[in-house]
């Protein structure tokens, strides 16, 4: 990288380069694609519930499900992007409103989902301050001051009952009850396909009224999704040999991730052109998973709970050298607790979360047999001193310590 006083030069001259890219923006996780391959049945399914609203009449509540990357949200935009064109061209008034849960600073709490919806519909709501109920009056003006068809769409709906409870779910599926002139549908979709059997019942019944499982992509149906992002984003001859089925490859591996292997396509794009190279080669594709992997270890410890934050960060920060044990780690626990401002929990259930961490690959434990002393594990961190040292600012940074 050039010096403080070269960068000019150093952006001059990456200017003069020429491109691989053909348009980059068919490589971003929010692009919108025309085609979404493998995924007609889904579309004609979830089409076929939406379309009672062209009528005015109220859909059904729909539930769409199956593991990340297999294409929920995009097929859910598409055909709702079809079906407000088609309303719009009959002068049917029918909103949508999608709202992503796994964002903390609008769904931690029900207060919060509330007052986001109501902005949605044009409403000012403070991010805090009134009571709930009255929130959830503002929120009901707004959608019943004319006549017309609502669609909410709850995206990660698990994170917000992970963080809000159930409750939220059940009054606004009993909403069209207190309205007048509107009517209001919900689709959920979660990464958890046994998300609906954890909930109260009475919200099952509500939300689940329809169902669309996305079964995960195979290798080969992956590689076809990458072609068709490929054509849109490169020059022509710009992948070599190899790079796609590469992709699809790892990407199989992680679930059918089509998301991944996307992703794992833009990196390793974004990695050759630093490297000077007008060729992307399967050699990047290695280069673009370990990134990855690093990216996503830092967000598989962010949406960890609390208390399991707070182990972890207690195992990072022991000496490096030492054969690290379950006693030791929760003196320093207790520690991080006490300045995080929450109590902490038994030892048992310390060693618990422990094989937790270890099940998600963060650290290898071992339960190994002292004797008459019981029972204790042995713990060994699996990650290099550098994402380590990002893990501990991170959880710093959640903790608040």
């Amino acid at each position: 990288m050039a010096g403080q006083a070269g960068l000019t030069d150093f952006f001059e001259s990456f200017l003069k380069k020429e491109s691989i890219f053909l348009d980059k923006k068919a490589l971003q996780q929010n692009y919108a694609p025309k085609v979404i391959p493998h995924r007609q049945t889904q579309i004609n399914q979830l089409a076929g519930v939406l379309a009672p609203a062209l009528r005015k009449e109220k859909p059904s509540n729909m539930f769409c499900y199956g593991k990340t990357g297999t294409g929920k949200t995009v097929v859910t935009q598409y055909v709702l992007q079809k079906l407000i064109e088609s309303a719009a061209s009959r002068a049917i008034p029918l909103k949508t409103i999608y709202v992503n849960c796994k964002l903390k600073k609008i769904a931690d709490t029900e207060y919060r989902i509330i007052a986001e919806l109501a902005r949605a519909l044009g409403k000012a709501v403070p991010s805090t301050g009134l009571p709930t109920d009255e929130v959830y009056n503002l929120f009901l003006t707004a959608i019943d001051e004319t006549e017309q068809t609502i669609i909410f769409v709850l995206d990660e709906i698990d994170r917000l009952v992970d963080r809000a409870g159930d409750e939220i779910l059940y009054n606004l599926t009993r909403i069209n009850s207190s309205l007048k002139k509107s009517q209001v549908s919900i689709v959920g979709i979660s990464n958890d396909t046994r998300f609906l059997e954890n909930i109260d019942p009475r919200v099952k019944s509500s939300l689940g009224e329809e169902e669309i499982i996305f079964a995960p992509y195979n290798a080969m149906e992956l590689k076809e999704i990458l072609e068709e992002r490929a054509k849109l984003a490169f020059k022509t001859d710009v992948l070599t040999e190899g790079v796609l089925e590469k992709c699809s490859a790892y990407a199989a591996r992680e679930h059918g991730d089509a998301r991944r292997a996307i992703d794992l396509l833009r990196v390793a794009s974004e990695t050759a052109e630093r490297e000077n190279s007008s060729r992307i080669t399967p050699e990047h594709i290695d280069k673009a998973e370990d990134r990855i992997e690093k990216d996503r270890v830092l967000e598989i410890v962010a949406v960890q709970p609390k208390q399991s934050q707070a182990v972890f960060m207690a195992i990072l920060e022991m000496p490096a050298t030492a054969k690290i044990e379950t006693g030791e780690v929760y003196d320093k626990y207790k520690g991080i607790c006490n300045a995080a401002g929450f109590g902490p929990l038994t030892q048992r259930r310390v060693s618990d979360l422990i094989g937790e961490l270890d099940m998600l690959g963060l650290i290898n434990a071992k339960v190994i047999s002292k004797g008459r002393g019981g029972r204790t594990r042995q713990i060994y961190l699996t990650i290099s001193d550098e994402l380590g040292s990002k893990l501990k600012d991170k959880l710093k940074e959640e903790l608040g310590v």
